[in-house]
């Protein structure tokens, strides 16, 4: 029995001998470890919180449901 949990003691140990001898680089890799996690996780939470998106922003003007008129009285005109 004691030898089915053996290579987890051992990457136990590894990732302890690690986190001393070169914390940046396991902390690094624990931290970056947490994006996939969050990608999945975070937007059901924010849906379950009411969260919706943004409304679109227009891509154009809306064009006036009338006849156009000439613009008058600039001095431009000369």
């Amino acid at each position: 029995m004691a030898s089915t949990f053996l290579p987890f003691r051992n990457t136990y140990r590894y990732l302890q001998r690690q986190a001393h001898e070169q914390p940046v680089i396991f902390y690094s890799v624990v931290i970056g470890s947490f994006g996939p996690i969050l990608a999945f996780g975070v937007p059901p939470i924010r849906k379950k919180f009411g969260w919706q998106p943004a409304e679109r922003i227009p891509n154009s003007y809306p064009i006036p449901n009338r006849p156009r008129r000439p613009v008058q009285g600039y001095e431009d005109e000369e």
